[in-house]
């Protein structure tokens, strides 16, 4: 299943063989009766991969099982409220550094060993339309600034702060990124990178396997109760009428619903990883972390303009305070969209 790491890299239009599991222990790829895989899925890249015994479950429908139970177990908390997650969110933290860790120091031992699988070119421009919806997700460690910079009582300091932050931000970007490119073929890089680590050959640990494996699911099951509820209460806050209340069915049945059914629809009509991050990603996320951001900074400036004067300055004013850069923001907002929407246009079509 996809926890696994079974789930083989994007090559529509292909098939896969059937999976045996041999004596010596680690699971690989053995000729026989081919057998399609959803789309998107594509062909297994190696002949070392984690497996399924034959005569269990094909994997989609162990993937369907696995989403199902996924809903059952973490849907309902969309129906109650989610109170003191400080030490949920540190253990989420946590898992997140460790695996991070764990991921590129394996890369880079399997590197300095000579066993990097990864030649890629100096310059491909062939992923450029596809680059845009990246940065878009890439741009996603903004939304932690405001639990950043609200706790902190003297503000004299926050743009050191937050530049190092970013610093650390992009440090990892670049260590997560280069030692994936040379550490593993691009034909072979599964979309969720983690997967890669599942590898007999790539990590010798089980425990270790199962981890990186199992993280995504990990970080998701704490982090979608905290999203679900969320989202639920900005449904009542965009509907609410001034002195009204809502019927408990609208309350507790209709909006929990509403929110719930979106992510679990996708979640059983797609499995393709990579159209899935840059539809989501040039759309929904370039309206929510581009355009809509743009829009409250030109607004915010305007009303503090007139509530305290065009000559009064703030201190802690943004070294991008200039309009102009309000302006770049939506014109980036709109390249993505247009560079993604072309990339998916000219996949389908096979261009």
């Amino acid at each position: 299943m996809r926890a696994h790491g079974a789930r083989p890299s994007v090559s529509s239009g292909r098939e896969a063989q059937p999976w045996t599991l041999e004596a010596h222990g680690c699971c690989c790829l053995t000729r026989g009766q081919h057998r399609p895989w959803p789309r998107g899925w594509g062909v297994l890249p190696t002949p070392s991969v984690p497996c399924r015994p034959s005569g269990l479950c094909p994997p989609l429908t162990l993937v369907f099982v696995a989403q199902a139970v996924f809903t059952l177990l973490l849907g309902p908390f969309a129906f109650f409220d989610v109170q003191k997650t400080k030490y949920l969110q540190i253990l989420t933290s946590l898992m997140r550094w460790i695996a991070f860790a764990i991921m590129i120091v394996l890369a880079l031992v399997r590197i300095g060993r000579g066993q990097g699988e990864g030649h890629p070119p100096l310059a491909d421009f062939s992923g450029v339309r596809n680059l845009f919806g990246v940065c878009v997700y890439s741009f996603m460690c903004q939304h932690s600034l405001p639990s950043l910079i609200t706790p902190v009582t003297s503000k004299r300091r926050l743009t050191r702060l937050v530049l190092l932050d970013y610093v650390l931000i992009l440090a990892f970007y670049g260590l997560l990124s280069f030692t994936a490119v040379f550490c593993f073929r691009g034909d072979s890089l599964l979309d969720m990178y983690t997967l890669n680590f599942a590898r007999c050959d790539v990590v010798g640990v089980a425990a270790v396997r199962f981890f990186l494996g199992l993280f995504p699911v990990f970080t998701i099951s704490t982090n979608f109760p905290i999203i679900a509820v969320t989202l639920r209460n900005n449904w009542k806050t965009l509907f609410h009428r001034e002195g009204g209340t809502y019927p408990w069915v609208v309350d507790r049945v209709v909006f929990p619903t509403i929110t719930l059914m979106p992510p679990v629809l996708v979640a059983f009509c797609t499995h393709d990883l990579e159209s899935l991050v840059g539809i989501t990603g040039a759309y929904a996320g370039t309206g929510i972390q581009y355009v809509i951001p743009a829009f409250l900074v030109h607004c915010c400036r305007k009303d503090t303009q007139l509530a305290f004067g065009h000559g009064t300055l703030n201190k802690h004013r943004s070294p991008f305070r200039h309009t102009f850069w309000v302006g770049f923001v939506l014109l980036w907002a709109f390249s993505c969209f247009i560079f993604v929407t072309a990339n998916i246009v000219l996949s389908e079509t096979k261009l």
